[in-house]
């Protein structure tokens, strides 16, 4: 079935998110050609936000525009997926080093609300109500570090990790390990160890790394 846009919301981000959980997903490949003209044909827009997203996509390294041929897919490598987790891993250091500061319980409601969203979707087994509870979980470190280039920095990037988790995700048939995860993640934050909370946080983002590589080698 063919992707669809929702003429709502911005035409070339919906663009850019399909064209990135393709590639994301291994069925676009690298050295795969498009064109502005098939790509705009196929999602019946014009061509500004075909650009708007081959722009996006380009800034995150996941497409070249060679003019006058057209957009090729550069894809993931391994190489990729570790500078992705490494940059990502600096970043939200510094988002939850910043978050735990916070002390006003009621600011930190919303996150309790995704952990307990993880959890219902773990008993229910599912994983699209997962993955956006996830993301809106890690999301929230950065808005409560009340760091707006730092917000700003990883609202770059935000997308390419939905798109990654969606496909890392689905690998898992009981998903209560990684609610729990996320729990104890919460809780830590919440607490007076900040060693302990950094640690849990470097082994956390380690571990879905791990899980994208496999992936990657699964594709091999």
């Amino acid at each position: 079935m063919r992707d669809k846009v929702d003429r709502g919301v911005s035409l070339g981000a919906q663009v850019a998110d399909i064209i990135r959980q393709r590639i994301v997903r291994g069925e676009l490949r690298p050295g795969d050609r498009l064109t502005e003209e098939g790509v705009a044909e196929e999602f019946q827009v014009s061509r500004g936000p075909v650009r708007d997203a081959v722009s996006q996509l380009s800034y995150e390294g996941l497409v070249e525009v060679r003019r006058p041929r057209g957009i090729y897919i550069i894809g993931l490598t391994a190489d990729d997926v570790e500078q992705l987790y490494s940059l990502r891993a600096a970043l939200e250091r510094l988002a939850v080093n910043r978050a735990a500061e916070v002390r006003d319980d009621e600011a930190w409601q919303p996150m309790r609300d995704c952990v307990e969203r993880m959890a219902a979707a773990a008993d229910e087994g599912d994983h699209p109500a997962f993955q956006r509870a996830d993301v809106r979980f890690h999301s929230l470190f950065y808005e409560m570090a009340r760091h707006p280039r730092l917000l700003a920095t990883w609202r770059q990037y935000e997308p390419t990790f939905a798109a990654l988790l969606d496909v890392t995700i689905n690998h898992d048939d009981d998903l209560h390990e990684s609610a729990e995860a996320h729990r104890r993640l919460y809780d830590l934050v919440r607490g007076e160890d900040r060693g302990a909370l950094e640690r849990e946080l470097v082994d956390h983002l380690k571990r879905a790394e791990d899980r994208m590589r496999l992936e990657l080698l699964s594709r091999s």
